[in-house]
């Protein structure tokens, strides 16, 4: 069932059949005995309740995923391609509505959560064409009556795990590749963000993909995750949230050797170098450290800036940050929202506290802001040390810490002192130092004079413990297909 447009008026949602409190399982909505508050972290009032489901819902979307899959393989192309590129029109059509059940339950400034359902959509888009692309070899052969084809077939039942951060573009970057590459999913999106999932369950069933393709089990993480990970028919599991949990996760998925994917957690340095352009660096900064409040895998976690030019940028930066607007994203213009709960904001607070214990001078922000809500005032930090908790745990809050260095050999090994690798960011006008510097950092991605990187034509993915596997580009394909050899004796004419 939806909750009509007088039951939660604050939503202003043009199509409230938008927000289901039903998951979406073998292609039918579902109600489970238990259920699940969703809540608004701005204020934290309840916005709807979702089923708590279990094993039986999970198996029984594994059956309808397996049924499925094994007749949408068989379609062409083009035919896959078709149906997300229906699914991305919809998004389009119904964005604003999208946009708003996004800012209502993870808390995001609207313009932002506008900003994640286009770059959603974006991956959906992207693999519709990247269907008709399936292409394998046909090999020199080893011997004269020999001829050797390379296949790329789907890998099969694909399990994902999404977290709460970007509760749309998490599933899309998974769900694009996966069916445009034959596959069926089993989606378990995160507690905390529900409603996003099960909102872009109902477009993907009315853009005409088949019963049991793509399922959403909500609830708790353990039974479900019991199933994704052990149930042998699941041939694939893609994964992004904590460093942590990914672990365990990964390691599960063993028993029945599947293909796992994992995109973890970060510590991304932001290095700012002498001869940067200060202003365009503090934007930088703007960018990877204080958007969605700090709450994302490649924000800027450890702000490295060089003795030169410190000082400078540290005004600058911390006049920026005190200039930014906080509150509830869908009561008016605001550049933060709240953070997504109260352990969010209890870390903050202890690495804030952390940092001055050890001589950091906090030049904006530094506690929570207002009664109601869990909103953080966006924070600058000076004089951290490099021992200090933020460089070395992922912050996931709008705290950035200044940390000074002299050379570059030094920005390199502070920057490369971490078990995460994901992505990291570097502010230079020498030329030869564009070149050297991100070829000496340890990071699946680095943002040269620029905050920010992601887009659905290039890979997204770490190294170290930051995880395995890419998505997006036409790499994303990669870990929904596997390689069949087909070696064929012919004889003599």
């Amino acid at each position: 069932m939806a909750l009509d447009a007088q039951t939660f008026s604050p939503l202003r949602l043009s199509r409230p059949d938008l927000l289901r409190e039903q998951a979406f399982v073998a292609g039918a909505w579902v109600d489970g005995q238990a259920r699940i508050a969703v809540r608004n972290p701005a204020d934290g009032s309840i916005i709807a309740h979702v089923p708590n489901l279990g094993t039986a819902e999970t198996v029984r979307a594994v059956d309808a995923a397996v049924a499925a899959q094994a007749v949408w393989a068989k379609e062409a192309g083009k035919v896959r391609g078709a149906a997300l590129s229906r699914w991305a029109a919809l998004m389009h059509a119904h964005a604003e509505d999208l946009a708003r059940l996004m800012t209502a339950e993870q808390g995001k400034p609207l313009y932002e959560a506008r900003g994640e359902v286009a770059y959603a959509a974006s991956f959906l888009e992207w693999f519709a064409g990247e269907a008709r692309r399936i292409n394998g070899e046909l090999l020199m052969p080893h011997a004269a009556d020999r001829r050797l084809l390379v296949r790329k077939e789907p890998v099969g039942v694909v399990a994902a795990v999404t977290p709460w951060n970007f509760p749309q573009a998490m599933i899309t970057r998974k769900a694009g590749p996966a069916i445009a590459a034959g596959c069926a999913m089993v989606l378990k999106p995160s507690e905390l963000t529900p409603l996003s999932a099960l909102a872009l369950a109902l477009l993907a069933d009315e853009a005409g993909l088949p019963a049991g393709l793509f399922s959403v089990v909500t609830g708790d993480a353990v039974p479900i995750g019991d199933v994704l990970t052990t149930d042998k028919r699941v041939r694939k599991f893609t994964f992004t949230g904590s460093t942590r949990v990914g672990k365990l996760l990964a390691a599960r998925c063993m028993d029945t050797v599947k293909r796992v994917s994992l995109e973890l957690g970060g510590n991304a340095p932001f290095i700012v170098f002498d001869d940067a352009d200060i202003d365009a660096a503090v934007e930088g900064a703007m960018a990877s450290k204080f958007r969605n409040a700090g709450q994302t895998c490649v924000c800027a976690n450890r702000l490295l800036v060089q003795s030169g030019i410190y000082d400078s940028f540290a005004a600058k930066l911390a006049e920026r940050v005190r200039g930014l607007v906080v509150g509830p994203g869908l009561d008016g213009p605001t550049e933060q929202g709240p953070l997504i709960d109260e352990r969010a904001v209890a870390k903050a607070l202890s690495h804030v506290a952390d940092a001055t214990t050890r001589g950091g001078r906090v030049l904006a922000g530094g506690a929570p802001v207002g009664e109601v809500g869990t909103f953080f005032a966006p924070t600058v930090i000076a004089d951290v040390p490099a021992d200090a908790l933020l460089c070395h745990e992922e912050t996931f809050a709008p705290v950035a810490g200044l940390v000074r260095f002299e050379s570059e050999d030094e920005a390199i090994t502070l920057a490369n002192d971490t078990d995460a690798g994901l992505a990291a960011y570097v502010f230079t006008r020498d030329i030869d130092r564009s070149w050297r510097v991100p070829e000496a950092l340890q990071y699946g991605m680095v943002g040269l004079n620029t905050g920010l990187i992601s887009t659905e034509v290039a890979p997204f993915g770490g190294v170290k413990e930051s995880g395995m596997g890419r998505e997006g580009s036409h790499h994303g394909m990669d870990d929904y297909l596997q390689l069949k050899l087909v070696c064929q004796a012919i004889g003599a004419a």
